[in-house]
């Protein structure tokens, strides 16, 4: 991706959505050309020049130091992965020409985590990579992901956005699309130089306008926990709290978890999926026989 028009989009984003009244300074004058805070603005609040800041603006981050990032993430008041992202892409902008070239990594799941994935019988759970393919997953996980699973290979932002069967699976779609594309965006600035998460971006923006439209918002989220509504084909719509966790020995692969609130409709409908996955047990082979994939 380009690293420099990434940063100019980010910022100006950020700086477009912040009205002076947020930011605490008087809006003088009744004709304000832009719609949020203006660059002077902007670099006041951060404390440097306003020549400064149009560098950085314009997607120059080289050189910027720690202290200028935290300055200038305070006055374009970024949450936490906001931030995040922002230090993702100054350190885009300061790597070597050998750091830009990504090394191969193995998606060649460990024997012990496809066990452990056999070993959880009560909650659905997969691990996906950063390129959100699903490289397994338990029973559980395949039965209540099985229209995901019936990709030739799964693939959560595919299904979400080029899958007509995706709006009546998801109730929430516009919700759950902003979320996935503002994780996707996280993903694409903790790894810019990686060349299939660049390809998946390209594809879905040349397939799908709701994508293009999310994606030139760079919006930024954390995937960590939040509550997934599913309409399930077999068990009807049910409410799950998810639980995402990174592998810290497997770089790149998360493992996700699905749980009902005790004594709900979704906790009796995640029993009659877990016995509708053990009576298609051939359906949904268990995670320990599902094939090793590696990436080229």
């Amino acid at each position: 991706m380009d690293t420099r028009s990434e940063v100019r989009e980010f910022l100006s984003t950020r700086r477009a959505r912040i009205t002076p009244d947020q930011a605490g300074l008087p809006a003088f004058g009744g004709n304000r050309r832009v719609p949020g805070l203006r660059r002077e603005e902007v670099s006041l609040l951060a404390g440097v020049s306003v020549d400064y800041y149009t560098r950085l603006e314009r997607g120059d981050l080289s050189g910027a130091s720690d202290s200028v990032l935290d300055a200038l993430a305070r006055a374009l008041q970024l949450d936490e992965a906001e931030t995040a992202h922002l230090f993702d892409l100054a350190r885009a902008a300061n790597a070597s020409p050998v750091a830009r070239t990504p090394r191969k990594k193995s998606t060649v799941l460990r024997p012990s985590i496809l066990r452990l994935l056999d070993a959880m019988t009560e909650a659905p759970a997969i691990v996906r990579d950063n390129h959100f393919d699903y490289l397994a997953a338990n029973a559980l996980g395949r039965a209540l992901y099985a229209p995901v699973f019936a990709q030739p290979q799964p693939n959560s932002a595919r299904f979400a956005f080029l899958d007509p069967a995706a709006q009546d699976f998801y109730p929430e779609w516009e919700r759950n699309t902003q979320e996935l594309v503002a994780a996707m965006r996280g993903e694409a600035g903790r790894n810019p130089f990686d060349r299939r998460l660049t390809d998946l971006v390209g594809e879905l923006s040349t397939r799908s306008e709701r994508f293009r439209t999310l994606w030139a918002a760079h919006n930024v989220r954390f995937h960590r926990t939040g509550v997934k509504r599913i309409a399930h084909p077999v068990v009807g719509e049910i409410e799950l709290t998810y639980e995402a966790f990174e592998l810290p020995a497997d770089p790149g692969l998360h493992l996700s978890t699905y749980t009902a609130e005790p004594g709900t409709s979704s906790a009796d409908k995640l029993r009659m999926l877990a016995s509708w996955a053990a009576t298609d047990a051939g359906t949904f082979p268990s995670a320990a026989s599902a094939p090793d994939r590696a990436e080229a």
